[in-house]
């Protein structure tokens, strides 16, 4: 396919493509066409009688041409992000590799939102991807007021997921339900926890894989995750592991006020914040019931020391599994 979205001159670029590759056979595709026109160009393509179709975004939907693995888009940044989703799936619908070329004038300056588009669509390639673009394009373009009559607006300045947690927030102070004030919780773990090059090869999916476990929130996320990936990629080592649970030890610490989960040299150091709604007077129990354990009340920290083995794997899971052991006891006793 070669989409050339004006009907008045769709007639001289497919002259021009003709006189560029004189082999090739070449024929149009457009709306002002009738029904009987456009079947018969659809059977000469599915026959294998046509090698080159210079069409408008008429092929957007509906057709299905499983021998046609090209797409070369002209102007592709005039379109929207949706219609270039939909256009690039009319390729690659066999077991034939397929290949989509978005193109622009050349030395264009193209608009911010333009260059958003183009750099959507070339980061989201995945199979299942719609849901990733849908959610862009909203970024890109704006919500609007969602809760009023007015639909204006734009929330590229802070994202659709930090604008939904916002309305959340917002809405529960509206009804009397008191929201936690946001703060980060580090951990640091002397852990080897990372996606080896060897599971995901693709930089870009490494990096989303990345994200999405950074903000797993639940243990119903994180076996989900998990089993997502097993799915895709297959079975997943040790070091990815390790990753999902430091984030589900990030988790259980911020719901203990942590800021910071600090595990090196034979010990283990939980910071909570300065004003953590934590039972302060279960605090004693706690360092009863704990070996080891102490509480500097000036750092508003506890610290733990355990004896290292020396072989790297096995501190390494004594030191996670001494860490979990400790967030739970601490959310047993203090919340």
């Amino acid at each position: 396919f070669y989409l050339h979205n004006r009907v008045e001159s769709i007639d001289s670029c497919a002259h021009r493509i003709s006189q560029l590759i004189p082999d090739a056979r070449i024929t149009t595709a457009h709306g002002k066409m009738n029904e009987e026109q456009l079947s018969e160009v659809w059977r000469q393509l599915l026959d294998h009688e046509i090698d080159i179709l210079v069409c408008t975004t008429i092929i957007e939907t509906g057709v299905d041409v499983p021998n046609c693995n090209t797409l070369i888009i002209e102007s592709a940044d005039k379109m929207g992000l949706s219609q270039l989703y939909q256009l690039r799936g009319r390729v690659g619908r066999s077991n034939r590799t397929a290949y989509a070329f978005l193109m622009y004038r050349r030395d264009k300056m193209l608009k911010e939102v333009a260059e958003k588009r183009l750099s959507a669509i070339k980061e989201f390639t995945d199979l299942g991807s719609g849901f990733k673009i849908a959610m862009r394009d909203l970024e890109i373009r704006g919500a609007g007021n969602l809760l009023g009559v007015k639909q204006h607006g734009h929330m590229q300045a802070v994202g659709y997921d930090l604008y939904c947690k916002m309305l959340n927030e917002a809405v529960k102070n509206l009804k009397g339900i008191d929201t936690i004030e946001d703060f980060s919780t580090t951990v640091d773990l002397d852990v080897d926890a990372f996606i080896p090059p060897s599971y995901i090869v693709n930089e870009i999916q490494k990096l989303d894989i990345y994200k999405r476990i950074a903000g797993l929130e639940n243990q119903t996320e994180c076996d989900d995750m998990k089993d997502e990936l097993l799915d895709r990629f297959g079975e997943i080592p040790a070091a990815v592991q390790n990753l999902f649970r430091i984030s589900m030890i990030r988790v259980q610490a911020h719901k203990l006020y942590a800021t910071e989960v600090k595990g090196k040299n034979g010990e283990i150091r939980i910071t909570l914040k300065p004003d953590a709604k934590i039972r302060a007077e279960q605090i004693p129990e706690l360092l009863k019931k704990q070996e080891k354990l102490t509480f500097n009340y000036k750092m508003l920290c506890f610290l733990k020391h355990y004896k290292k083995c020396g072989m790297v794997e096995r501190d390494a899971q004594q030191l996670l599994n001494l860490t979990e052991e400790l967030l739970n006891a601490m959310q047993e006793e203090l919340l």
